[in-house]
């Protein structure tokens, strides 16, 4: 598309004065999934950004999403309360759309081991029904989807890149790639042009921190900003390479725009590669020196842990000229600074281990809810 071409070219002059503004003022873009962590944020930039924004979101408990991280420019979007899998009730959103980031998704590969088909329904179906949707109201639409690492799982090399084996140890994993793939069908068929970011660990401001289960960072942070030691699963040793959220959004804006790149998977990692153990102790000693212990892995995560991971990201930076630069400890003093602001919104500081409000824990078995097409 001729816009396409010509954002791309202002975003290479942008980049190349040093100045990381990305060219969305006027156009309509749709986020699902945009109540929630990553898509929260990357709603705000792009209101500051002059974009018209629609938000869908069906605010699924244990999902992440949240009223409150969009308060800042809630007037200023539209929201639209409906699951992907039932896209044609939003059939007008995605008709406007000139790009779609596509967010929407369970992250916790813990209650995709205990709820497997839970995961299934919304990480996959879903999925398939709401692409399917885009080719039929918005064909050849760019749609920017928020992939994971987690795909491939244990690495045989590090650091590692998009060539790598693809064997994932949970069924968030293997539910996630088989999203991935959807995309990568339907772009090959011209039915969408989609591009596919797998993500290492993200973290920052407007991450859930009341939902267990929900990965390391989101633990370390809640237990920092209650006061409470920390817990290192295994040796400490294992690493991993956390990406700013910011870093992150930034890269959700260059894919929306960029011309339509030969390869469509494209690994996103951080700055640098950190023990578990480090990122520990950096949390601990932000959070007022706290305790950190080393302690064996529970009989639960033993069988989806990972070992070390570290993020080859330069198909990125050659393919958009650009990569992430927060460091951890940057990233985790602004992450503390907001929290520290906003805990109401997110956390009851007297109560450090909150209870899952999964209604699958109760036995009620999760369902999509589909129009008729």
């Amino acid at each position: 598309m001729r816009w396409r071409s010509e954002c791309a070219s202002t975003i290479v002059e942008l980049h190349e004065r040093g100045n990381n503004a990305v060219p969305y003022d006027n156009l309509p873009v749709l986020i699902t999934g945009g109540l929630g962590f990553i898509g929260s944020n990357l709603a705000i930039r792009l209101v500051e950004a002059g974009a018209r924004v629609t938000i869908a979101d069906p605010l699924m408990v244990g999902c992440g999403a949240n009223r409150h991280n969009i308060a800042a420019v809630a007037n200023r979007v539209e929201l639209i309360e409906r699951d992907i899998g039932d896209a044609d009730e939003f059939a007008s959103a995605i008709r406007d759309a000139k790009v779609i980031f596509n967010l929407a998704g369970e992250i916790s590969h813990i209650h995709s081991m205990e709820f497997p088909e839970r995961d299934l329904l919304i990480n996959t179906v879903a999925q398939l029904r709401f692409l399917q949707a885009c080719a039929r109201h918005n064909p050849g639409v760019r749609i920017v989807y928020a992939g994971t690492r987690q795909v491939y799982g244990k690495p045989d090399y590090l650091p590692m890149d998009e060539s790598h084996p693809v064997r994932p140890v949970d069924f968030n994993g293997v539910h996630k790639y088989a999203a991935n793939m959807y995309h990568a069908m339907l772009s090959r068929s011209g039915q969408i042009d989609g591009i596919v970011l797998r993500l290492t660990n993200v973290y920052g401001p407007r991450m859930s921190l009341a939902i267990p289960c929900q990965g390391f960072l989101s633990t370390f942070l809640r237990l920092v900003l209650t006061g409470k030691g920390l817990q290192v699963f295994g040796d400490g040793k294992q690493l991993r390479d956390p990406v700013f959220v910011d870093d992150i959004v930034e890269a959700f804006l260059l894919a929306g725009l960029a011309p339509s790149p030969k390869e469509r998977t494209i690994n996103v990692g951080g700055p640098e590669a950190l023990s578990l153990r480090r990122i520990a102790e950096l949390c601990a000693k932000h959070g007022g020196d706290l305790p950190v212990t080393i302690r064996p892995f529970p009989e639960d995560r033993v069988a989806i842990d990972i070992g070390s991971y570290s993020t080859d990201s330069s198909l990125f930076e050659r393919t958009f000229g650009w990569k992430p630069v927060v460091r951890f400890e940057e990233g985790l003093l602004s992450t503390l600074a907001y929290y520290r602001a906003e805990m109401p919104h997110y956390l009851d500081p007297a109560n450090p281990q909150p209870f899952c409000g999964l209604p699958e824990h109760q036995g009620v078995q999760h369902r999509l809810m589909y129009s008729a097409v």
